[in-house]
């Protein structure tokens, strides 16, 4: 069984839902890949459900700067299907159902959740593609008959990617819905905190903590942000569409290279470490807010679901 009251960092991750939480153990000494997701409902009570997967044994799930790109595309998978039901269970889609869309329910059936997922996933891509790839290349490439030095560009390519990224996330920040989203990746980190500490999940003890965890995919955003300058320096500027083109390419290098640094990050604590996290911590002022004690116990509903027996299980 698990001992108590002494310090690890574990491999549970986590991410915040509407009115609810999902946790995971990705261990790489299990091969169970075991999820849960708690939600808080309209009535009042907590919905958990916890699934479980075989881990496949794949090469490109183990080489370093390979299994990053692998290991982003399933978390995005599990946590789009993770968020829209958590919509379900918190009764949001009954609430906010137009007659266009039960029109369209009606006539469709059960193709219905799969049209309206790719629709969103699709302008999902299309806003995240225009956002920080075509308007920061477009105003550099407008710069380019000032500035003439390709690093220095690239630089200011990355500067603005950045800014509007912060820009976003404080304007996002301020609709109380997503505050609330906010508020549930607070209770998220600090129960994390808590079980690495070794402490009883408790409302009281997960209190304590802070909201601010250095494996956060904020953080894991901004790295790649900044890793993004590094690597797309070698990108021409003399087109700007195969500048684009060619960036899309790269862009799983990218997130290969910021996997292995958040990664690193998040097992170790010495100075280098504590200055890779130091930005990402600071932007998690915005993407994280306090919880109230309803929250945490979402929180601790679905981290529960998901430690194993041996603490071992859950090392990262």
């Amino acid at each position: 069984m698990e001992e108590k009251n002494t310090a690890f960092k574990t491999s549970i991750g986590g991410q915040a839902l509407i009115e609810g939480v999902m946790m995971r153990n990705d261990s790489s000494s299990v091969r169970i890949d075991k999820c849960a997701m708690a939600v808080r409902k309209p009535d009042g009570e907590i919905a958990l459900e916890v699934w479980e997967s075989q881990k496949p044994k794949r090469w490109y799930r183990r080489v370093p700067f390979v299994r990053g790109i692998f290991n982003f595309i399933n978390m995005l998978v599990v946590g789009y299907r993770t968020l829209m039901r958590s919509a379900e269970l918190a009764g949001l889609e009954e609430e906010e159902e137009s007659a266009f869309e039960r029109k369209l329910k009606e006539k469709l059936g059960n193709k219905f959740t799969m049209l309206f997922n790719g629709v969103v996933l699709v302008l999902g891509a299309a806003l995240a593609v225009g956002l920080f790839t075509l308007l920061p290349a477009a105003i550099g490439y407008l710069l380019g008959g000032v500035i003439r030095t390709r690093l220095a560009l690239t630089a200011l390519e990355g500067i603005i990617k950045i800014l509007i990224f912060i820009v976003y996330l404080a304007l996002v920040s301020r609709m109380q819905e997503i505050r609330r989203v906010f508020q549930y990746h607070g209770a998220e980190h600090k129960t994390i905190f808590c079980y690495e500490s070794g402490q009883e999940l408790t409302v009281e003890n997960v209190q304590k903590f802070q909201r601010f965890h250095p494996r956060c995919g904020t953080s894991f955003l901004l790295i790649v942000l900044v890793i993004s300058i590094l690597v797309f320096s070698i990108v021409t500027w003399d087109n700007l569409f195969l500048r684009v083109a060619l960036k899309l390419l790269l862009l799983p290098v990218v997130v290969g290279i910021a996997y292995e640094i958040i990664k690193f990050a998040g097992r170790r604590d010495n100075l280098i470490t504590r200055l890779i996290s130091a930005p990402g911590l600071w932007l998690q002022r915005l993407t994280t807010a306090e919880p109230d004690a309803g929250q945490i116990e979402v929180a601790i509903a679905s981290m529960k679901a998901v430690i194993p027996e041996e603490r071992a299980d859950a090392a990262y």
